[in-house]
Order: structure tokens, then C-alpha cells, then sequence
């Protein structure tokens, strides 16, 4: 059975990438931040369904943490197949607004951890492997609301082109998958409840509607799939035609 490891899938787009992964045939290991039964929720879902899946706990912002979730990931499998790094947190702050703190956090997490992790795990993904990044639509627009989230996405677009390019002869292959505004309990806050902000968030897409997790999750099943096997380097676009 092919491995896979998903960050920040105990809730939102991680949880249905995973459950996504786990259908496909997939063991996958289920990291999440805080919420334990959240996580547990998504692995006894798998499990009941005949699947295989593992919980880890680790903060991607704190170093440690993620030299933990290695060294766990190493003891589970010998094998990873297809490494998902969803995990990320968002801001809504412009520049003026933002602080130090909020900067270096959403950096961390974002960008640092994802780095780090994916150097402490290559060694264990073979050839044929897959790696996807998942980042954000407004890596290609101006979104000067959230200047250092888009910053943060926009690094990791920048990673998984030199990536892509550096695994490439092992046959491993680097994507990202970009999610426009999508329906979530992230965005809940200001999403549901009100029929103006909604409106005006499903106007920024093409399709004229919000996106579901479950349609981020088949991108990326498609990208961490053998039929992807000659597509690297590059950005699958789920964001419903976003400021076209």
C-alpha cells in the first residue's frame, strides 16, 4: 500500500484531501496542529472505510516539532509516496497593520515549516513519489489585504519550481495546487451568516460560486496520481476562474 502524508488535515481542505488519498487505496498519516479528536475523527472515517491511517501532532512553526514529526513519519513507514503540504495559516492584514510577530508567524508556519519538512522527508520518497503544495490564488494577484500571507504563498510557488527542477531526475515530480475561495470553517466567520460577503467573495470567480473542499482534494488526487506522472514544476489552478 502507497503512503501518504497530509499537514493540516484534521479540518477544512487537509481533511478532504486526506479522506480524498485514503479512497484512492492510500495509507495516510494525518498530521494536525491542535484539535486530537478532530484528527482521530478523520483516521476512525478511514479506518471504518477499510483504510489505513496514522495521527501526528506537530506545529509546523516550531522547529522541533517538525524534527519530531520526521522522526515519527520515519518510524511509520520506509516509504512515502505522496507528500501533501497543506498545512498554512492565514492573515488579513495589510501593511500598515501588520506586526512583527504576526510576520514572522505566518512565515514560519508557511514557508519554514514546509521547507524543512519536505528536506527531512525526502529521503524517504522514491521514485515516482509526489510532492504537492497547496497555496493560494492570490500568489497572482494583488491582495494587499493579507500582504504577508500571499508573500508566504507566493515563496512557495518560488520553492516548488526549483524543486521540481532539482527532483526531477529522480523522477519525482512537484506541483502546487492553488484553491481560490473555498468554503470552509476557516472562512465560516465571514462567509455564512452573510449573504452580502458571500455574494461578493462568489463574484471574484468565474463560475460565479464559491469552491468545496472536495474539489481541491480531486486536484489534488489527480496531481498526486500516476496519470500526473509527466506534469511537474507547475500550478494547478482551482480557484473557479478567480479575477479573471
Amino acid at each position: 500500500m502507497r503512503t501518504a502524508l497530509v499537514t493540516g488535515a484534521s479540518r477544512g481542505i487537509g481533511r478532504a484531501i486526506a479522506l480524498r488519498l485514503a479512497g484512492d487505496g492510500l495509507r495516510v498519516g494525518i498530521v494536525y496542529a491542535r484539535d486530537e479528536d478532530a484528527a482521530e475523527e478523520v483516521a476512525g472515517l478511514i479506518g471504518r472505510a477499510g483504510g489505513g491511517a496514522f495521527t501526528v501532532q506537530a506545529d509546523l512553526g516550531v522547529r522541533e516539532d517538525v524534527r519530531r514529526l520526521a522522526e515519527r513519519v520515519r518510524k511509520e513507514t520506509a516509504v512515502l509516496d505522496v507528500l501533501v503540504n497543506n498545512a498554512g495559516i492565514g492573515m488579513s492584514k495589510p501593511l500598515t497593520q501588520e506586526t512583527e510577530e504576526g510576520y514572522d508567524r505566518v512565515f514560519a508556519v508557511n514557508v519554514k515549516g514546509l521547507f524543512f519538512l519536505t528536506r527531512e522527508l525526502l529521503p524517504l520518497i522514491p521514485e515516482g513519489g509526489r510532492i504537492v503544495n497547496i497555496t493560494s490564488g492570490v500568489a497572482r494577484i494583488a491582495f494587499p489585504e493579507g500582504i504577508a500571507y500571499a508573500m508566504t504563498k507566493g515563496a512557495v510557488q518560488v520553492f516548488t519550481l526549483a524543486l521540481a527542477k532539482e527532483l526531477g531526475p529522480r523522477g519525482i515530480t512537484v506541483n502546487n495546487v492553488a484553491p481560490g475561495i473555498i468554503d470552509t470553517d476557516v472562512n465560516a466567520a465571514w462567509l455564512r451568516g452573510d449573504p452580502e460577503a458571500r455574494a461578493y467573495a462568489e463574484s471574484r470567480h468565474a463560475l460565479n460560486r464559491l469552491g468545496e473542499v472536495d474539489e481541491i482534494a480531486a486536484a489534488v488526487s489527480f496531481t498526486a496520481s500516476r496519470d500526473a506522472s509527466f506534469i511537474t514544476g507547475t500550478t494547478i489552478d482551482a480557484t473557479g476562474g478567480g479575477n479573471l
